[in-house]
C-alpha cells in the first residue's frame, strides 16, 4: 500500500505547518485560505474535493472549524501523530504572543500609554464584531424562515438570557423537522484529483481512516482522560472552589457548543465570564477580543486572556502572575483538546453524513441562530463600552444617555467606516484605533 504521505518529510510537514501557523491572521475565512494556497495549490498535497470534503467535515463540530481543519488533514498525511503535531503548530504562536499581551495587559493595563491604547482597542472590536453580524448574515439568512429563526435566538440571549446552548439546541431541533430529509452522502472517489494524499488513497485507503470500533474506544478513553485531566487535579489539589477548576470547567462545557464560530459563542462567553464569573470586567472583554484579533490563531484563544485575568485575580498560594498563567493555559487545554478528540474519533465515521438533507437543514438553521447570538455580543460589548451607566427597565438593562463615552464613540464611528466603507483590514483597523486612542489621552495631557 503506498502511504498517504509517502515522499513527504516529518521535517517538511513541520515546516509547513508551521509556516501555516504564522500567516493565519484574519479568522477562520483567512485562515482557511492560507491552508488552501499553500497545501492545496503550491505543495498539492490534497486535492480540492478532499480539502473542501474535510472542511465541510469540521463545520459540523463544536470547536474552531480552521484549527480542526489543519488536525484533520495533519491526521490524513501522519495518523494521529500528524494531526497532534498540525494542531498543536497551529494555535502555538497565538499562544505564546497572547500569553506575553496578557501578562502586559495585567501588569500595565491601567497605566498611562498602556491604557489609551486598549481603549482604542477595545472601541474598533465593536465594528469589527458587527461586520461578523453582517457577513455572516448575508450568508446564512436566505429566506423567511431562517430570518425568523435569527430573530428569535437574538430576543431569547438579550432579553430573556436564555444560556446558548439550549438557544443552539432548539435551532437544530427545528431545522432538522423543518427540512425534508434527503439520503446519501459525499463519495470517497476523487477522480482527477492528482495530489499526492487522493493518489495514495485512490491506491488504498490507509488503515487508520478505516473505522475501528477498538480504536475510537482507545481514543476516547484516552481523550476524555487528557481533557479532564487539569479539572480532576486543581480539585484534588486545591478543592472544588478553586479557580483552576472553575476555568478548566466552564471552558470544557464551553468547547462543546461552540457550534457557529468563535463570534456565536463569544456572546455566550463573555456573559459568564463578567456577569456570572465575575472574573474580568465588560470593556476587559472587549481588550481580550482586541488582542486575539491582533494575534495568530483561531480567536476563541481569547480564553486565554480570561483564564488569565481570573486565576492572577484569585491566585489562592501562587504569585500573581504564575497562577495567570496558569490559568490561561488550562482555559486553552480545555478548549482545543476537544478539538483533536472529535477529528481522531469522528473522522473515519461522519463523512458519510455530509450531504444528509435533516442534517444540513440542522446546520442552516443553527447558523442563522448564531447571527442572532452575536448581533447580541455586538449589543452587549456597545452598551457597555460607550456609556458609562445602565438603568434596569423591565427585564432588560438600557444605557443612561447622559453617560455617554463620546471619544469611544467616535473611535468606534471610525472603525465602522474603515471597515464597511474603505474595506480596510482588521489589523490596520485595530491598529489605527491604538493609535487613535494615545493620540487622545496625549491630547487630555496638553
Amino acid at each position: 500500500m503506498i502511504s498517504p504521505y509517502h515522499g513527504i518529510s516529518a521535517r517538511e510537514a513541520f515546516l509547513t505547518w508551521a509556516r501555516i501557523a504564522l500567516l493565519s491572521f484574519g479568522g477562520p475565512a483567512g485562515q482557511i485560505a492560507v491552508m488552501h494556497r499553500i497545501l492545496v495549490e503550491e505543495k498539492k498535497w490534497i486535492g480540492e474535493r478532499r480539502f473542501l470534503h474535510a472542511l465541510n467535515y469540521c463545520m459540523l463540530l463544536p470547536g474552531p472549524e480552521a484549527q480542526q481543519l489543519a488536525v484533520y488533514i495533519g491526521w490524513l498525511m501522519h495518523r494521529i501523530r500528524g494531526g497532534i503535531v498540525s494542531g498543536t503548530l497551529f494555535i502555538l504562536p497565538g499562544l505564546v504572543s497572547l500569553g506575553v499581551l496578557s501578562w502586559l495587559y495585567a501588569a500595565y493595563g491601567q497605566v498611562g500609554l498602556v491604557a489609551s491604547l486598549f481603549f482604542g482597542l477595545k472601541a474598533a472590536v465593536l465594528a469589527i464584531v458587527l461586520d461578523a453580524v453582517v457577513r455572516i448574515g448575508k450568508r446564512a439568512l436566505k429566506s423567511r424562515a431562517l430570518v425568523c429563526v435569527a430573530a428569535a435566538a437574538f430576543v431569547a440571549i438579550f432579553v430573556f438570557a436564555l444560556p446558548f446552548p439550549l438557544i443552539i439546541l432548539g435551532a437544530g431541533g427545528f431545522g432538522w423537522f423543518w427540512g425534508r430529509p434527503q439520503g446519501g452522502g459525499h463519495g470517497t472517489a476523487q477522480d482527477g484529483d492528482e495530489e499526492l494524499i487522493d493518489l495514495a488513497f485512490a491506491h488504498a485507503v490507509p488503515e487508520h481512516v478505516k473505522p475501528s470500533l477498538s480504536r475510537l474506544v482507545s481514543i476516547a478513553v484516552v481523550g476524555l482522560v487528557l481533557w479532564f485531566a487539569p479539572l480532576a487535579v486543581s480539585v484534588l489539589v486545591l478543592g472544588p472552589g478553586n479557580v483552576f477548576a472553575a476555568i478548566a470547567a466552564f471552558n470544557a462545557k464551553m468547547a462543546v457548543f461552540t457550534f457557529g464560530g468563535a463570534y456565536a459563542v463569544l456572546s455566550y462567553m463573555a456573559q459568564q465570564a463578567v456577569e456570572h464569573y465575575h472574573w474580568l470586567k465588560p470593556d476587559e472583554m472587549l481588550v481580550g477580543l482586541g488582542l486575539a484579533e491582533t494575534t495568530p490563531g483561531p480567536l476563541i484563544s481569547v480564553v486565554q486572556f480570561v483564564g488569565f485575568l481570573a486565576a492572577q485575580r484569585s491566585p489562592g498560594g501562587l504569585n500573581p502572575m504564575i497562577a495567570g498563567c496558569l490559568g490561561g493555559l488550562i482555559a486553552m487545554w480545555s478548549t482545543f483538546v476537544p478539538s483533536f478528540l472529535w477529528i481522531f474519533m469522528g473522522g473515519p465515521y461522519v463523512e458519510a453524513l455530509i450531504g444528509n438533507r435533516r442534517l444540513n437543514a440542522a446546520l442552516s438553521a443553527v447558523t442563522a441562530a448564531v447571527v442572532g447570538v452575536i448581533l447580541n455580543l455586538a449589543l452587549w460589548l456597545a452598551l457597555h463600552t460607550l456609556f458609562g451607566r445602565m438603568t434596569a427597565w423591565g427585564l432588560l438593562r438600557l444605557p443612561v444617555p447622559a453617560s455617554v463615552n463620546w471619544a469611544a464613540m467616535g473611535i468606534a464611528l471610525a472603525a465602522m467606516v474603515a471597515i464597511f466603507r474603505f474595506r480596510v483590514g482588521i489589523f490596520a483597523v485595530l491598529l489605527g484605533a491604538s493609535v487613535g486612542g494615545i493620540a487622545l489621552h496625549l491630547a487630555d495631557l496638553a
